[in-house]
């Protein structure tokens, strides 16, 4: 599988991050994800050539940190590990410190490589609570209990805020697919100029790209490509990614994941599974590289789902 290295971290970066929201309980997902599904999951992403794992303090309250840390093992140094902090921790350095020993402790690991604000939510939509959070987080990089630090689900208002101090952060985490674009904005632009990558999640639209036409989850059917009448004009986009995984002999979820990885200033794309066969068909997209025609083909049918959006 293909990777990058960035200069702050000491190990590879896969272009393929498994996700791991899934593999604890959730609102968002139910509770699917048995303690032994988690582990099989784990376990194919590695050896599926995954060497970066993306969880949450949020997710199942730390549950997914501690069945990531279980699975990993003797392995869990050997990978990259980015993790989160809910931001309604009070906006002082003990706080975020606090928080940050709870995760270290559920991944029984002595840091994290990449620890990301998962909100900004209201909570930092001054120019000095942005500049705190500066503080804060490049403090907890330096004390080597973050390798890097970085962000989550910020839009424009809220990276514009920081100024100069957005180069801080390694990553902007969004959710940015063929049917979810909006952050190809000034947003986009804004990171790229700070040298802050893009962190894709949600890349194959929280499946429905890869085929999963029902809303069987509740995050499936709060989404608003899963509802009328955007759902409708989706099956366009869908055919496309289909005929293209045709042509390129591999999934539909791999052709999607492709489109995203060649776009501009994306780092990886974070997916998530409980089931090793599909963990298995995703891992191969991070070799997958379509040609220019077949991503202008992917672009167009995109445009004009988008015309659809208000």
């Amino acid at each position: 599988m293909r990777s990058l290295s960035l200069e702050s971290l000491d190990k590879p970066w896969s272009v393929i991050t498994f996700g791991c929201w899934q593999i604890a309980p959730s609102g968002g997902w139910g509770d699917y994800c048995t303690p032994q599904d988690a582990d099989t999951s784990v376990k194919a992403a590695l050896d599926g050539g995954i060497t970066a794992f993306d969880t949450a303090e949020g997710y199942g309250d730390g549950e997914s940190e501690r069945r990531l840390g279980k699975a990993l093992g003797s392995k869990k140094n050997d990978v990259l590990i980015i993790s989160k902090i809910w931001p309604d921790a009070d906006l002082t350095l003990a706080s975020y410190q606090e928080r940050l020993e709870g995760t270290l402790r559920a991944l029984a690991r002595d840091f994290v490589d990449v620890y990301l604000v998962h909100w900004p939510g209201g909570f930092f939509n001054t120019p000095d609570k942005s500049k705190k959070l500066v503080d804060i987080m490049t403090a907890l990089r330096d004390s080597g209990k973050a390798k890097t630090v970085g962000l989550s689900n910020f839009e424009t208002d809220d990276l514009a805020r920081f100024g100069d101090h957005l180069s801080e952060f390694v990553v902007n985490q969004v959710a940015y697919n063929l049917l979810e674009r909006e952050y190809e904005s000034q947003g986009l632009e804004l990171c790229q100029n700070a040298g802050v990558g893009t962190m894709v999640y949600s890349p194959s639209a929280r499946g429905l790209l890869g085929g999963r036409l029902k809303a069987d989850s509740p995050t499936r059917q709060q989404y608003e490509v899963y509802q009328e009448p955007l759902f409708s004009h989706s099956r366009e986009v869908l055919k496309t990614v289909e005929t293209i995984a045709e042509e390129a002999n591999t999934q539909p979820i791999n052709v999607a994941l492709a489109w995203v990885l060649s776009r501009p200033n994306v780092v990886t794309a974070v997916v998530g599974s409980k089931k090793p066969e599909q963990i298995k068909q995703f891992c191969r997209a991070g070799d997958l590289e379509l040609s220019t025609e077949q991503l202008s083909r992917l672009t167009a049918a995109s445009d004009a789902f988008h015309t659809h959006k208000s």
